[in-house]
């Protein structure tokens, strides 16, 4: 056997031989081609644990989604997309009439929705439903789920192609929009809403405590290989494409979890991006570099 033919019976022929491995990588890229650019944003806006504690905050909504009509993509769609919502405004109030900080607001909420969306799976369900709903299941990706995931990032790149320029400000001044408009608030709330709107397109795939993952590792790791806002989006873009692939690739021949594998690789990624980045690697640091002649 060459080492062609081992390298296709080892990285694609799983692809070919079943569907649910091709399944899971397109819903894994349109994950990626939807959340990558958010996560970007997220990072340059220093709201990096803004959408960590988001996803937990879509818990409750998809736990209720769970009691109601089970293992439903509709309900528990509805359910999350609404938690994340009601935790976004929630947390917005308590910041305005009280002495907390947003991430601190957020930091409540996210607890409070993450022990209380816990207690609701497991009213009703197994631990096996409760696993789902933590962990996902990517393998298991059916045709309305695949149809949500490319909706979700449909709706993604429009809304950031029409919201881009203001985002693009908020991360230079955050207070110079809302000093000479309402365009500020708005964008900030069309904002929030598409991280949710992602968050709770990735639960179907990832669950609640990793779909976030896929966000912003990849947007952390394109920092170290690009200065401009378009590289760190395509970068980051292309790391959880491949992130995902090898994610599952890797699952499948090593019997893992197939979620927690691609956050995994995301992560070795993105710890491979600290030591060999272009911009700030640690490896490139230490080379000594020539001054520029007289």
């Amino acid at each position: 056997m060459t080492i062609t033919s081992h390298l296709f019976d080892l990285l694609i022929a799983p692809f070919i031989e079943f569907s649910f491995m091709r399944r899971a990588l397109v819903g894994s890229i349109a994950l990626s081609i939807g959340a990558g650019p958010i996560g970007v944003f997220l990072m340059l806006r220093r709201m990096s644990l803004v959408g960590d504690a988001m996803a937990h905050a879509i818990l409750p909504g998809a736990a209720l989604g769970y009691l109601m009509a089970g293992l439903s993509l509709g309900f528990m769609t509805a359910g999350g997309l609404i938690a994340g919502f009601v935790v976004a405004l929630l947390a917005g109030l308590v910041t305005r009439v009280t002495v907390l900080k947003e991430d601190a607001a957020l930091a409540s909420f996210y607890l409070i929705s993450l022990a209380g969306g816990v207690v609701l799976v497991s009213l009703r369900g197994s631990n096996v439903d409760l696993l789902h709903v933590l962990f996902g299941s990517v393998l298991a990706l059916d045709d309305p789920t695949l149809v949500l995931l490319a909706t979700s990032a449909s709706i993604s790149l429009v809304s950031l192609a029409i919201l881009f320029r203001p985002l693009v400000m908020e991360c230079v001044d955050p207070l110079f929009l809302r000093t000479v408009g309402k365009s500020g608030g708005i964008s900030h709330l069309g904002f929030l809403a598409l991280v949710v709107l992602n968050l709770v397109a990735g639960f179907h795939a990832l669950g609640t405590l990793l779909s976030v993952g896929l966000m912003m590792l990849p947007a952390f790791a394109a920092r170290f290989w690009s200065a401009t806002l378009d590289g760190m989006i395509a970068i980051a873009t292309l790391i959880g494409i491949v992130a995902s692939g090898f994610g599952i690739i890797v699952s499948y021949h090593a019997g893992t979890p197939t979620g927690p594998t691609i956050i995994l690789s995301a992560g070795v990624m993105y710890l491979l991006s600290i030591l060999f980045g272009q911009r700030n690697g640690l490896i490139l640091r230490l080379i000594p570099r020539k001054h520029l002649a007289a």
